[in-house]
């Protein structure tokens, strides 16, 4: 395992070239994304929130090119701008200034901190800087922060982390029971967020999804400009998480805290669930709905689960067997690892640039013997060493992974974030029974075109 700290610049990741060697010292293309982003993403999907990153400008300009290439959404991203005198004798004044500025420029209901690593390094205390904020501006300023330093963690861990600092700071509602579900996904597409929310409504109650990007970063054309993109979970809802029916955890934080334990300690319901991708894991989410609920199944999804068995038996015969590699944010590795054992394929490897070892812990009741390597904290140097030697011949992840598909002259199904070569990426559904037959339906179809592109006589009938 590379060391922490040890990460190359993204600048490489489009390179054909990879090296075929096995661990080295220093980690060469990350299979994740620094710890800020992840932040700022959560961020994203709190209605009138503002992201601010204490540290330099430069982190700042790199998060909004990655989300906006991903989501084609427009994306605003404050910083405190650190320079040279701030990295020695921290940034306070910066941070106060930054303030001051996104609160009149903006006027959020919420600002969000993430610190970098050179904050991080430095050792600001983000709390205390904003408690002497409140007292000096006599203000009650609603903000809350995150220590996210990507010398320790990675995007899927600072997302984790800006949730539960806002679940922390505002489920303070106690009181009768509401009809409402809580929902806490991982990162996942708007659209995947938009179908949770179809299928926890489906029973007759409210969705309180945290956090809720849907609209934020997969809206239409605006007929005027707003700072501040209309959508994301209502603080007054987040307010009154304790009083839901119960709370349905599909994260895999590891080592990341829980925003599922914040609700645990108000006495809420809480279900931790894997995501529901594939028969069996919808099959659970959709049951505990029921449960929670004393209602039955909708109709609708009955008949979208037997389309989507009808799907397996006509594809399963071009699907058995195959090797697949699949890498990206813990939750989804241990999804799609389990859908393609459903589908009598076989998930030889499951890679994740996660450094909390929750992917290992995700894939324990897996049956071992189809799964030949599992790597955490890793890079696509080792990623694809693991592909070579275990003969992969096709890999679903996010595009950061295209150069070494490439390399290995295989397949890659495009699934998960980052996805910057592709247009759409905010609307790939995979939850639940829909978005398993739409990806059941892009596998076999991708196996198929591969090989037909590949035969000598290109045949045209299958």
């Amino acid at each position: 395992m590379a060391p922490d700290g040890v990460h190359a610049c993204e600048g490489n990741e489009t390179s054909s070239v990879i090296a075929k060697t096995g661990p080295v010292g220093a980690t060469v293309n990350p299979c994740t994304l620094c710890a800020p982003l992840g932040a700022v993403l959560a961020t994203s999907g709190i209605e009138g929130a503002i992201s601010l990153l204490h540290g330099g400008q430069g982190c700042a300009t790199y998060i909004r090119r990655y989300l906006i290439s991903h989501f084609r959404e427009p994306i605003d991203v404050a910083s405190s701008s650190f320079g040279e005198s701030e990295t020695v004798f921290g940034g306070e004044s910066n941070l106060a200034t930054a303030l001051d500025n996104v609160t009149r420029q903006y006027a959020p209901k919420l600002v969000a901190i993430a610190t970098t690593c050179v904050a991080e390094t430095v050792g600001e205390d983000v709390p205390l800087i904003l408690s002497r904020y409140r007292v000096s501006r006599e203000t009650q300023l609603a903000a809350v922060s995150a220590a996210t330093p990507s010398y320790r963690d990675g995007h899927a861990e600072g997302f984790h982390a800006m949730v539960h600092s806002v679940v922390t700071a505002h489920c303070t509602e106690l009181g009768e029971p509401l009809p409402q579900i809580n929902v806490l996904p991982p990162v996942v597409s708007p659209a995947d967020i938009r179908h949770l929310r179809e299928m926890v409504e489906g029973f007759g109650v409210q969705a309180v999804i945290v956090p809720d990007y849907s609209d934020t970063l997969d809206g239409g054309i605006a007929e005027s400009y707003s700072a501040l993109p209309s959508g994301g979970t209502p603080l007054s809802q987040i307010q009154s998480m304790p009083r839901s029916l119960a709370t349905i955890d599909l994260t895999m934080t590891g080592k990341a805290p829980r925003a599922a334990d914040v609700l645990r300690l108000t006495g809420n319901d809480v279900r931790t669930l894997e995501l529901p991708v594939g028969v069996r894991a919808t099959d659970a989410f959709v049951s505990t709905i029921a449960s929670v609920t004393g209602r039955d199944s909708p109709e609708w999804l009955a008949r979208e689960r037997a389309r989507l068995l009808d799907a397996y038996a006509d594809g399963h015969k071009y699907v058995f067997g195959k090797r697949v590699a699949v890498y990206g944010d813990p939750e989804f590795v241990v999804a799609i690892a389990k859908v393609l054992l459903e589908i009598g394929a076989r998930p030889v490897v499951c890679a994740t640039g996660a450094r909390n070892r929750a992917l290992t812990a995700g894939l324990g009741e897996i049956d071992r013997e189809k799964i030949e390597e599992v790597l955490d904290d890793t890079d696509f140097t080792r990623l694809q060493a693991a592909c070579e030697r275990t003969k992969v011949e096709l890999a679903i992840g996010n595009s950061k992974g295209y150069a070494m598909a490439r390399a290995l002259g295989i397949p890659l199904l495009r699934v998960g974030f980052p996805i910057h070569d592709r247009i759409g990426a905010a609307r790939v559904l995979v939850l639940g029974y829909r978005g398993t037959l739409a990806l059941f339906d892009t596998l076999v179809n991708t196996l198929l075109y591969t090989k037909q592109e590949a035969s000598t006589i290109g045949f045209s009938y299958l």
